[in-house]
């Protein structure tokens, strides 16, 4: 019997963190060979070269790729990705390209299996935001010929986009294996590793809107005027890399030697985790106030539009980018009693949810040739 060659594509520490347990799973599986595609920020110094998080995990395949242009435009990375990985699929013949979310590299991958004839498998398909993010995943999704979902929800959204019910399998969000797992790191272990020295803080993490690129130095400037303006102690973590970021480094200069203030390029998710659980709470624009956040009943400050038609299951503080409504928020946010909605993103059991469906035949002879079901 031929092992089936399954291809990862990983660009950032966020989708590495959730598809870590289903490379790990498969990987451990004699019927299966395992490869993994690295690039994307876990290659760049500047936001803490995450690919020493990968190397750790000894993946028996692991090959590396520089997609970072000097424009940092998100077209001119697409193109540069495609040309990497397509290089690289007629090195290793892969019967399946796995990729997840809704970053640029995931849209790489995409393009590159679906026009190459290999199987697409999508991971967080069918899930709304409201920014090019959304696009993006949805663009995927219509590449993509097998669809591993969260919930219910995302997957009548891929039924309504005229996607195939049999190729839709519902597995929870991986994300969810790590942070109902009992081995999560102590928190004095992550604190000492990242030199995180408060005994109360609280997580901040702002990323650039694509879309709104004319107006990210005022809205992360007002940001940081209303976190110097507050007395909190703040972790403070790096913006992926889409366009904006510099900029938004560029404000966070202000407050490298501030005592209030740790600023951390990259953690590992299952330490991240660990800090997250036990924050006061988390301010921002990051998924994670969305998605994690509220597993852990952490209150939330949500600012500006970048999550603004994410599913939310939680009592979430909304503010607009202007420093005085941060400001406010920040002044009640102790005293917020979140209230939180059990959702229907898995029992932390996604990654064997994973590998059965790889396992079986049904799977596997899903039809190259997408059809468009009408509804």
């Amino acid at each position: 019997m031929i092992k089936k060659r399954i291809l990862f594509l990983t660009g950032t520490r966020a989708d590495f963190g959730k598809i870590k347990s289903l490379i790990q799973i498969l990987d451990s599986d004699v019927d299966l060979e395992v490869f993994v595609f690295v690039t994307g920020m876990h290659l760049q110094q500047e936001y803490g070269y995450t690919l020493l998080e990968i190397e750790r995990c000894n993946f028996s395949n692991v090959h590396t790729f520089e997609n970072f242009t000097h424009e940092t435009t998100m077209d001119l990375t697409l193109a540069k990705t495609i040309e990497g990985l397509s290089g690289y699929i007629k090195e290793i013949d892969p019967h399946m390209i796995v990729v997840h979310g809704d970053r640029v590299e995931t849209l790489a991958g995409a393009i590159v299996g679906s026009l190459n004839n290999i199987l697409v498998a999508h991971i967080e398909g069918g899930e709304i935001s409201g920014t090019v993010d959304e696009l993006i995943r949805h663009s995927v999704s219509k590449l993509s010929h097998i669809h591993f979902v969260s919930n219910n929800e995302a997957c009548k959204r891929l039924i309504q986009m005229g996607e195939l019910e049999n190729s839709i399998f519902e597995i929870g969000s991986p994300d969810i294996d790590l942070m109902l797992s009992p081995d999560l790191p102590d928190l004095n272990v992550v604190k000492e590793y990242y030199q995180i020295p408060f005994q109360r803080y609280a997580v901040a993490m702002f990323h650039p809107v694509t879309t709104e690129v004319l107006h990210i130095a005022a809205y992360v400037k007002n940001f940081v005027d209303a976190l110097l303006n507050d007395d909190h102690n703040y972790v403070v973590i790096y913006p992926n890399n889409d366009l904006g970021s510099k900029t938004i480094l560029k404000e966070y200069k202000r407050i490298l030697d501030n005592k209030r203030f740790r600023v951390i390029p990259s953690l590992r998710f299952e330490y991240f985790l660990s800090l997250l659980k036990e924050t006061q709470f988390i301010i921002g624009n990051s998924s994670a106030g969305i998605r994690e956040a509220p597993y852990y009943k952490i209150p939330i400050i949500n600012i500006g539009t970048r999550q603004q038609n994410r599913s939310q299951f939680a009592d979430i503080i909304h503010v607009d980018y202007d420093t005085k409504s941060i400001s406010q928020a920040l002044d009640v946010v102790d005293d917020h009693q979140i209230s939180y909605e059990q959702t229907s993103y898995g029992k932390g059991n996604s990654a064997f949810e994973f590998l059965t469906s790889l396992k079986k035949s049904t799977l596997w002879g899903i039809n190259h040739q997408k059809q468009f079901k009408d509804l």
